[in-house]
């Protein structure tokens, strides 16, 4: 199976510390046959943070989604209360790392269990992983 996955960044080297969706980059990658290559680096300017707007509000998750169209998976190290939200567009991974090429390695390792939840579809939950 194909994948478009988007890890969040701050850097391009390591995923960011805070909410995947506030990254300031998202780093778009294919997944096929054991293989990755870099797609596109996607600036997250949909959502400018406000200091105003709280964790878990809705207008976080659709600016989010937005950035995201067309990617099939999600990874960071930590996802909010949009969670929920996210999952309805996404596989949501959780990942137990700190480099982008870490994170990397672990969903090619871990592919079958990401496959699985993706064909779930709006039933899904989120997954998380350690390298």
């Amino acid at each position: 199976m194909r994948f478009l996955v988007a890890l969040g960044t701050d850097d391009g080297e390591n995923l960011n510390d805070d909410h995947v969706g506030m990254a300031r980059y998202f780093y778009v990658y294919k997944f096929s046959n054991s293989k990755e290559q870099l797609v596109e680096r996607r600036e997250n300017l949909r959502f400018k943070g406000d200091e105003t707007t709280k964790h878990g509000d809705p207008e976080k998750a659709k600016a989010t989604s937005s950035v995201l169209e067309g990617v099939d998976v999600l990874v960071g190290k930590k996802f909010g209360p949009n969670i929920l939200r996210l999952l309805e567009k996404f596989v949501c991974v959780v990942v137990r790392t700190t480099t982008l090429t870490s994170a990397i390695e672990t969903i090619h390792d871990n592919m079958d269990q990401i496959t699985e939840e993706y064909k779930k579809g709006k039933d899904r939950k989120h997954i998380v992983l350690k390298p």
